[in-house]
């Protein structure tokens, strides 16, 4: 999953006004999100929400729509009306046909909202979870620990939730030492907003706080969950046996954690198959190392990314260390099922530096490794 940044917009796409007012929006729900539930904040309006309130009225206003007559309307919209039916214009790729910044069923913000929010900015402060790599690589390198940085690394895919207890363990394991500090500002305490009848609950998939919605039920946060069903209940954390509990950061969440249990899940398929996998090999060079019976080596990134375009605007060649034979990035399959068009759009919008770089599947790619292990087989044999 090593995260990457998009190039700056061309000119035909940033002049589409449509644009920085889908930014603007993601930006402002994700600052409800943040200081107040969905639902229930207050006048005055976070500037973030107001902003995003003026901009769309104009919008509509030059469109001669009519426009959300207040916040809690525009709220709506983001939930209930996909990006495509909105009075504003949009260049071809932006968005698919069902694509929405809440979701439709708790109002959260969708991984597409975070997605326009973070990988849409020019501020300095923008990938967020890229800047927290890079500090995680810099101080393993200083120590000299790669182990250290594929051990933290592990953490944020396999652990994004830990009691009082677990963060004393952590923060007294020597593996981690080089990161210590950079684990205390990464795992924040989690707001109540994931409390219900006094537990936390874990996604039994994907690991991360479920979300307590209407009825009992339960929301998680990450497209890939509930495309295979309703949340399976996992670890139950009650308030008072617990302590503070503590998760993550989103940004880490979205572009780390996510990715990196497809990129768990990949590692395990293969392995099954008799091959050697490598996670994150030469501090993090790409995801995964592969290595058939014969020597041959394949490198893998795994981009769990909800769109297309900037997936393909972000598409760089893979570093050549360490050295390998064939490299693939790889989305997990959900993402292509839930948009038809996926693969192609990624297509039209790699820049030329990396019009070479292919885009497979998860199932495709296992399927391209069996192929191959049968091909070796068969040569073995003749």
């Amino acid at each position: 999953m090593t995260t990457g940044t998009l190039p700056d917009a061309a000119s035909d796409w940033a002049a589409h006004k449509g644009v920085p007012l889908v930014r603007t929006l993601a930006g402002a729900m994700l600052a409800l999100d943040a200081q107040t539930r969905l639902d229930a904040f207050t006048l005055p309006y976070p500037p973030e929400a107001q902003r995003a309130l003026d901009r769309t009225v104009l919008a509509c206003l030059l469109k001669e729509a009519t426009p959300p007559a207040s916040l809690p309307e525009l709220v709506t919209w983001c939930k209930d009306v996909p990006l495509v039916d909105w009075p504003v214009d949009l260049p071809a790729d932006v968005v698919g046909p069902e694509d929405r910044l809440l979701d439709a069923d708790s109002g959260r913000p969708t991984e597409l909202c975070h997605e326009w929010a973070e990988r849409t900015r020019d501020s300095a402060l923008v990938f967020r979870d890229r800047e927290i790599i890079h500090t995680a690589l810099s101080l393993c390198r200083a120590f000299g620990e790669e182990d250290a940085y594929t051990a933290f690394r592990g953490l944020l895919v396999n652990r994004p939730v830990l009691t009082a207890a677990e963060s004393f363990e952590v923060l007294n394991d020597l593996m981690l030492e080089p990161v210590h500090e950079l684990i205390r500002r990464i795992y924040l305490p989690v707001p109540d907003s994931y409390l219900y009848d006094g537990e936390y609950v874990c996604c039994g998939r994907c690991l991360t706080l479920l979300t307590p919605v209407h009825d009992g039920e339960w929301w998680c946060e990450r497209d890939r969950c509930r495309r295979q069903g309703p949340a399976p209940l996992g670890r139950r954390l009650r308030l008072e046996d617990t302590g503070e509990v503590h998760q993550v950061e989103r940004p880490l969440r979205q572009f780390v954690t996510g990715p990196g249990r497809a990129e768990a899940a990949l590692e395990q398929d293969l392995s099954v198959l008799g091959l050697t996998v490598q996670m994150w090999p030469g501090y993090d060079s790409y995801d995964l190392l592969v290595t058939f019976p014969g020597g041959q080596r394949w490198a893998i990134d795994v981009k769990d990314w909800a769109s297309p375009l900037f997936l393909g605007r972000s598409a760089r060649s893979v570093p050549q260390e360490p050295q390998y034979d064939e490299a693939f990035w790889v989305v997990p399959h959900h993402r292509v099922a839930a948009r038809q068009d996926y693969i192609s759009v990624y297509e039209r919008n790699r820049p030329p530096h990396a019009r070479d770089l292919p885009l497979l599947t998860d199932t495709e790619l296992v399927g391209r490794v069996k192929a191959r292990i049968r091909k070796q087989k068969g040569n073995k044999r003749a």
